[in-house]
């Protein structure tokens, strides 16, 4: 059984054989990952597994990870995204050995791709995207060599010379690697190494206008900071010949290793970058840490705990197979992480006033309620009770059908940690509405008191009315509407056709008064509503907004 303790190593996989046959045949004497991300939006769910496999399995082996961000696309990047993965990686529980940035070692680059020059291996092309696109051929049909690829050394040298000082335009030639344009893989035919990018980069600011490309990039970025075991999801499989052509034809005297794993996929969630950032930007949530995006920022704000989501990522395991995972698999070990931490609490979120007519005026009487049945630890705590309450409003039915247990008239129910009540009165508007019931009380029923004169079938929660604090409910279901995971180009429909509407539900009603002070990130289980998290955006001081994290039940089961 996995549980939220035991995440902080990996089940037996692949990737750890190859590293115990590498340390016991002396391929390697300290193992170095790294976590790569690009800086041109924030992390999301599937990071988490990969920040988890890099930094768990080097420490598992006595080796070091760092964080590095491969930043060579100024366009697209921000100190913003910078700053939010560090906050995600340092949260999960992770530490680097070192920051590093990818363009800290542009000039490394610059003088690499040099080598590639001189050695006939690369070549300045001014033909535009477009036609680098329509001369790369297909998966059956080879490619078409460009006219500028016979340049002469010296004149290759000079012209990226000339691309470095700042001579041409965005777009007017770019420098290609010299491989094979007939290779059966699409990415070995001639790819584009660098570009000319005139923007200012959040790092290194406006002193490059040449910037080098990821994929060849990435595989010196390893090299150079001596990574023994560079590992990717497989999407990247593609990609490791060139990567190997890279590090083989630079002359690079340390020789990273690519593995891949299958990528973290889940059910009824966008991953793609590009579609997060298109919600944030059109305003279908509030931002990038919305609690309703997949982004750890917006697991955190909605109320997830990094014990949970490893345990996750550690159930889903190392492999390359390609899945995807139930969305109820996640929410299962959050609540497993939470039973036995969070407060059992009361908390009406659609209220109904009940006046206990029997029950003396003036008089509030404080009643012992336990903090979590599962945890005697946590203690009890003292909640007021007097003749004014609320109850949920589908806590009581005028004409309800057969096999309804809660209130209704001339019905009996006991209140959570109180007393039974018998439905006597409605009170309705002038459009028939109920806005009010009466009740009376035995007040030889009270909880705790031993009494046996009889049962009821149904039990409900309540506030007490004159104490109870004004909260706000977020309420959530999935954002996407497909059952299918997101794919890049794979839904019929377009991307903001398939959001859900009913994604966010907000209500308005009152929780106990000792929960007033609740501060930014406190969890509690709601009695019959579910896991709840206290919002860091938007509560304030004596009104707190409280996040659904999950609901309380599930049918789904870990697999035996």
């Amino acid at each position: 059984m996995i549980t939220v303790e035991n995440n902080n190593y990996t089940p037996p996989n692949f990737i750890k054989n190859v590293i115990t046959e590498d340390l016991k045949n002396g391929i390697v004497e300290t193992v170095v990952t790294r976590f790569p991300p690009e800086p041109n939006g924030y992390l999301h769910i599937g990071h988490a597994k990969a920040i988890w496999i890099n930094f768990t399995l080097a420490d598992e082996f006595g080796g070091r990870t760092n964080l590095r961000f491969d930043d060579t696309n100024p366009v697209k990047e921000d100190i913003e995204y910078v700053n939010s993965i560090k906050e995600d990686v340092k949260w999960l529980g992770f530490d680097w050995e070192e920051l590093r940035f990818a363009s800290d070692y542009f000039e490394e680059m610059y003088n690499r791709a040099v080598v590639l020059i001189n050695k006939g291996k690369a070549y300045v092309d001014d033909l535009s995207a477009d036609q680098i696109r329509e001369t790369r051929g297909t998966l059956t049909e080879p490619g078409q060599n460009s006219p500028y690829r016979d340049r002469s050394v010296e004149e290759n040298l000079d012209l990226f010379a000339r691309m470095r000082a700042g001579e041409f335009k965005d777009g007017e030639k770019v420098l290609r690697a010299k491989i094979d344009m007939a290779s059966p893989n699409i990415n070995l035919r001639d790819p584009v190494i660098y570009r000319i990018v005139h923007a200012s980069h959040h790092n290194t600011g406006d002193r490059w206008c040449i910037y080098p490309m990821y994929t060849f990039a990435h595989p010196l970025e390893d090299a150079i900071e001596g990574v023994t075991h560079s590992l990717c999801s497989t999407e990247f499989e593609d990609q490791r010949p060139f990567y190997d052509w890279v590090i083989a034809e630079t002359e690079m005297t340390s020789v990273p290793r690519q593995y891949e794993f299958g990528r973290l996929n889940l059910e009824q969630t966008v991953t793609s970058k590009r579609k997060l950032k298109m919600l944030v930007d059109e305003g279908v949530v509030d931002g990038w840490d919305d609690p309703r995006m997949p982004t750890i920022s917006g697991l955190r704000r909605r109320g997830y705990t990094p014990e949970a989501i490893k345990s996750f990522v550690f159930e889903t395991g190392i492999s390359k197979a390609y899945g995807s995972v139930d969305l109820k698999m996640l929410e299962h070990f959050i609540r497993e992480d939470l039973k036995l931490k969070a407060p059992r609490t009361m908390a009406v979120v659609d209220p109904l006033k009940v006046v206990i007519t029997n029950y003396p005026e003036g008089q509030t009487e404080l009643l012992e309620a336990e903090n979590n049945s599962e945890n005697e630890e946590m203690g009890n705590r003292q909640i007021p009770f007097s003749r004014e309450i609320y109850i949920e409003r589908e806590d009581f039915m005028e004409n309800p059908p057969s096999k309804y247990f809660r209130l209704f008239p001339g019905n009996e129910v006991r209140l959570k940690h109180a007393y039974f009540i018998k439905c006597n009165d409605v009170i309705k508007d002038e459009n028939g509405n109920v806005v009010e019931i009466h009740c009376t009380y035995d007040p030889e029923t009270k909880s705790g008191s031993g009494f046996t004169g009889r049962k009821v079938k149904g039990t409900i929660h309540w506030v007490e009315a004159s104490q109870a604090v004004p909260a706000e409910f977020r309420l959530y279901e999935p954002l996407i509407l497909d059952e299918e995971p997101d794919e890049e180009g794979a839904e019929e429909k377009p991307f903001l056709e398939r959001i859900n509407p009913n994604s966010l539900t907000i209500m308005h009603g009152f929780v106990e008064p000792g929960m007033k002070d609740a501060q930014p990130q406190d969890k509690f289980q709601f009695f019959r509503h579910g896991y709840f998290n206290v919002d860091s955006k938007y509560s304030t001081p004596g009104h707190p907004v409280f996040n659904l994290i999950v609901s309380l039940k599930s049918s789904f089961q870990l697999p035996k």
